[in-house]
This record gives structure tokens, C-alpha cells and sequence, in this order.
């Protein structure tokens, strides 16, 4: 049972899940691929070995936080958690919600992922980067605080 289903308010259901965009794994993945490259080159074989062990390690990590990642929409809250250790959390009532802004680049649009800021009243001001499909999240805050 992850976070969002341990706090859950009696009555509330989660109406939309949302996660982190494969993109996460661009950066370790080149990284790996180089190294293989370098592996295959014979003056730079120690090099390759280290390139491969930090996109490793790299790779981990990026697996890690989006395993340990949760941006819920129930039908009273936006509930949001990052951090394994180091956790951050985000809980606040549909009613509560001012903006959710979205940003996306060009290969955002392209491939499907952005930046949602969650804002709430008191101006509250909350970042997440790297979410799949941030235009549907938005939509799904939207449509449930109406309701």
C-alpha cells in the first residue's frame, strides 16, 4: 500500500494517478551507450568502465524516485509524494486549488510530458517536474474541483 492509500480521508477516492515520464531514464541510458562505445575503443576502456558504472548508479536512482514518486487526484485532494528518504509532500483540498500550471518545452508537447506547479490559496507555490501527460493532471484537478 503505497502513501496516497495510507492517507486517504473517509469517503475519498483516487479518481487519477499520475507518474514520471520515461524521460527520466534519456540521460542514463546515452550515458550507457557511450560507455559501451568507449568499452570498444582500446585506449578508453577504463573510461568506458566508469561511464558505465555512473550511468548505473545514475540509472538507479532515476528508477528509485520514480518508483517512490505518487500524484494522485482523489475526489477532495490533490495528493502528491517525492522522496524516498528525503521525502516532500503535497496534500491540499480540491477547494484549496487556485492554478495548476503546466509547462512544457518542444519535446514535452512532443513526447508527452512537463511540469505541473500546483498553487494554492495563500499562495502556496509547489513544483514537479518530469510528469507524464501534466495537461491530463490539470484536467483532472479541474474537472473534480468544479464538481
Amino acid at each position: 500500500m503505497g502513501y496516497v492509500e495510507q492517507n486517504l480521508m473517509p469517503g475519498e477516492k483516487v479518481t487519477y494517478r499520475a507518474t514520471l515520464h520515461w524521460i527520466i531514464y534519456v540521460v542514463p541510458v546515452l550515458l550507457g551507450v557511450l560507455g559501451l562505445i568507449l568499452l570498444l575503443s582500446p585506449p578508453f576502456v577504463g573510461f568506458g568502465v566508469g561511464v558505465l558504472v555512473v550511468s548505473g548508479f545514475l540509472a538507479l536512482s532515476r528508477w528509485i524516485t520514480a518508483r517512490t514518486s505518487e500524484f494522485a487526484v482523489t475526489n477532495k485532494r490533490v495528493i502528491i509524494k517525492v522522496g524516498l528518504i528525503r521525502r516532500h509532500t503535497l496534500e491540499l483540498l480540491l477547494s484549496k486549488v487556485e492554478i495548476i500550471g503546466v509547462d512544457q518545452g518542444m519535446t514535452g508537447r512532443i513526447v508527452g510530458y512537463g511540469s505541473i506547479v500546483v498553487i494554492g490559496t495563500g499562495g502556496t507555490k509547489e513544483p514537479f517536474k518530469n510528469i507524464a501527460a501534466p495537461l491530463e493532471f490539470r484536467k483532472q484537478v479541474q474537472a473534480h474541483a468544479v464538481a
